[in-house]
């Protein structure tokens, strides 16, 4: 167990190239899943006392001390509508991540192992199974068993709730707003693979009014632009921003990005990296690559403040 979280810790630090870092584990059907270790703050055994927390969720076993802080415990198991994990008779764990910097455990059986992928090898899941589950990915073992990729995002937005509406204040000043500036004429490339993260980015963009194309993949997402690249309009003049995640299957948004910043027929394109992976080494990151921006996911003030800015930039000129 000691190494597993030893080794978490040190492959964390490892800068991205198109791979995925994962730590597998199992929960109650005995099945492989996978969680990027870039969420990971650590892996320990669940503690003998989970303090219940009224009016929460099934899925929610209660809060535990991490660090002398409270945090919340999901058994991933029971959110996923499979037997709980039975952490008061037998040994299990919690991994413990942050998303969007808020920190929660996630309960499970037992760690595995870490393993390293390229995106390219990760699989979208939409030929295999339904879109509407709490999946993201497949990639597979070496020896070719199946682990599937949990979309916490969408775990955490039913489990606990993620925020998806603007704020009244936003709301009026947009309207405001509207008054000088035709939103309609603006046009966004947004790219996520998950589907909570999609539903909050179209309403967020829904609410502003401005005009949009949306894709599941950094691949298809790049093969358009490459394509409008060779046309008479100017891509910077077809797209105001492109906000992309950046965790997807077979190209993650580092290496879109990267390939975006080094064709010169795209280099000018406005990008904001926009990822629950919200640490301070992940914002480095974007920078690195050539985002103009980033930002934590599901914050809709936030976004439409970054999406309002550009606007208003494009415009005065």
């Amino acid at each position: 167990m000691d190494n597993i979280v030893d080794e978490v810790e040190q492959r964390a630090n490892i800068a991205l190239s198109n791979q995925l870092e994962m730590l597998t584990f199992y929960l109650s059907d005995d099945q492989l899943y996978g969680i990027n270790v870039f969420k990971i703050i650590e892996v320990l055994e669940c503690p003998s006392k989970v303090t219940k927390m009224p009016n929460s969720h099934f899925a929610v076993k209660g809060t535990i001390n991490f660090r002398g802080k409270s945090i919340a415990v999901i058994d991933l198991s029971e959110a996923l509508e499979m037997a709980p994990v039975d952490y008061k008779n037998t040994i299990s764990y919690v991994i413990v991540c942050e998303y969007n910097d808020l920190v929660n455990g996630f309960l499970i059986n037992s760690p595995n192992t870490l393993i390293n992928r390229s995106w390219e090898d990760v699989k979208s899941p939409s030929a295999v199974i339904s879109r509407t589950a709490c999946l993201t990915a497949l990639a597979y073992t070496d020896d070719g068993k199946t682990i599937q990729l949990l979309d916490i995002e969408k775990i955490l937005s039913e489990v606990i709730g993620l925020d998806k509406d603007l704020s009244d204040n936003f709301k009026d000043a947009i309207e405001t707003e509207a008054k000088e500036i035709n939103f309609k004429d603006y046009h966004l490339l947004i790219v996520d693979d998950s589907k909570s993260a999609r539903v909050m980015l179209q309403s967020v963009v829904d609410q502003l009014g401005v005009t949009y194309t949306l894709f599941d993949s950094a691949i298809t997402a790049f093969q358009l632009l490459e394509d409008f690249s060779n046309g008479d309009v100017p891509i910077t003049e077809r797209f105001a921003m492109i906000i992309s995640d950046i965790e997807m299957p077979g190209m993650d948004g580092f290496t879109f990005t990267r390939k975006i910043k080094g064709n010169p027929k795209l280099s000018g394109l406005y990008i904001i990296l926009h990822s629950s992976m919200s640490n301070q080494s992940n914002i480095l990151k974007a920078k690195q690559v050539g985002a103009n921006d980033f930002l934590p996911k599901f914050r809709p003030d936030e976004i439409a403040g970054k999406i309002l800015d550009r606007i208003r930039s494009i415009a005065s000129k």
